[in-house]
């Protein structure tokens, strides 16, 4: 692994324990040499997961759609800044510069490019990990449906299992750097292809 993306809000939430996290994650990344790809902005969680990967020596790039660029302030400090044209292509970018992911707390767009990674993962399209950073249950919700899908038969068990979930920034860490991807990634049964 060289590189790790992190979806995050682009606000910081009310509860400072998410701050906390960001801060942690960005330090914990470059405490092990690895590289941070994220949403470009500097406020919010990624602002905050950014400057603290930043302070603490590590190579950021940030990826922001021209949209987005004076609502979500873009970060001129960071290594790499790239202004793309569109969400669709910040996604795709992200995926290719990057050889895992964590979710931090969100709102709509961290749950939105969180479960289209793992839409992509259930594809084939990649075969990366997806580890959602939970330290207050606030991804409980979440998993729940994932069970909830998974029971009425519309999610199989194993791609369910794609979204792993962790306490601590380095616990984190460690579920991308030993998880490998399960080998069916048919999302069908036989009757109906």
């Amino acid at each position: 692994m060289k590189r790790v993306c992190v979806f995050c809000g682009a606000q910081p939430g009310f509860d400072p324990v998410h701050a906390e996290l960001a801060a942690a994650l960005g330090r914990a990344l470059a405490a092990r040499g690895l590289g941070l790809v994220y949403g470009g902005g500097k406020v919010g969680l990624m602002g905050i997961v950014a400057d603290a990967a930043l302070q603490a020596g590590a190579e950021v790039i940030g990826v922001i759609p021209e949209a987005l660029m004076d609502r979500e302030l873009g970060h001129g400090g960071v290594t790499d800044l790239r202004v793309v044209p569109s969400m669709h292509v910040r996604k795709a970018l992200m995926n290719d510069l990057s050889d895992g992911f964590v979710v931090l707390p969100g709102g709509i767009g961290t749950l939105e490019e969180s479960v289209e990674i793992q839409s992509w993962a259930q594809l084939g399209i990649h075969r990366k990990g997806l580890v959602y950073l939970d330290v207050d249950d606030y991804w409980a919700p979440f998993f729940a449906l994932l069970d909830r899908m998974s029971g009425a038969g519309f999610v199989r068990p194993e791609h369910a299992g794609l979204a792993l979930r962790a306490a601590t920034p380095d616990a984190a860490l460690d579920a991308l750097a030993t998880w490998t991807p399960p080998s069916v990634t048919r999302w069908m049964t036989q009757t109906q292809a």
